[in-house]
């Protein structure tokens, strides 16, 4: 057997425990920082590993000693890329069986919105609800409930998503009239926690197909010509 064989195959026998170490420093890194929950995946810059964890997106160097908190940005084409909310979208699209969807005739672009149903702007969003349909927007719910997990506002939500009919309970909480208490397999802390790892931090807050997140209340009209812009 030739020696540039040999040295080949025993590299390729090291590379899954050259892996694993690289994990095991970012694991023990980031416990140091209180992280005890994370996903450790490739990164598109050399040296360095994406973390998911509930709080974030983290950016780690593979031996465990930098780490690099935010958005990442890839500006090699023709406008910046969000990398780092591009990468959460199959998050978001696992989710999509537990969205409260309320779909255009004649969808043009399609929202995810965090919301919370004590949120003054999100009251003032879905109030519009048929204008931003009747624009070709389909509007998707998430739980968002921005007091945290703990809250009363919570507990509420959770009641709406696992009510027999989730939309019918949705209008009736937006109009004042609270769901009755109710228990299901929806875990509304992963629509929070997914929220956090794409940064937001008030409600409503709008995620398109792309990843992009626009924070903040647009009128129907304004969304509009923002999504015919930019939602691509």
């Amino acid at each position: 057997m030739k020696k540039g064989f040999v040295l080949l195959s025993l590299m390729a026998g090291m590379l899954p425990g050259l892996v694993h170490a690289d994990d095991d420093a970012i694991k023990t890194s980031l416990g140091k920082l209180g992280v005890s929950q994370m996903t450790i995946k490739p990164s598109p810059v050399p040296g360095m590993k994406t973390v998911l964890t509930p709080a974030g997106v983290l950016y780690v160097t593979e031996d465990g000693k930098h780490v690099i908190q935010g958005p990442l940005y890839d500006v090699s084409g023709a406008r910046p890329v969000n990398v780092t909310n591009a990468l959460l979208v199959s998050s978001l699209e696992a989710l999509k069986g537990e969205m409260i969807e309320y779909k255009a005739a004649q969808e043009k672009h399609v929202i995810t919105v965090f919301t919370d149903i004590t949120c003054g702007y999100c009251h003032k969003l879905h109030e519009q609800m048929q204008d931003y349909n009747s624009l070709g927007i389909t509007v998707r719910y998430l739980a968002f409930p921005r007091q945290g997990l703990q809250s009363e506002t919570a507990v509420a939500m959770k009641n709406i998503w696992c009510a027999k009919d989730p939309k019918k309970a949705f209008d009736n909480a937006m109009a004042g009239t609270q769901a009755p208490a109710a228990n299901c397999k929806v875990d509304i802390a992963k629509h929070y926690n997914l929220g956090l790892q794409f940064g937001i931090q008030g409600t409503p807050a709008v995620v398109l197909q792309n990843g992009s997140v626009i924070p903040g209340y647009q009128g129907p009209e304004e969304m509009k010509n923002f999504l015919d812009q930019h939602d691509s």
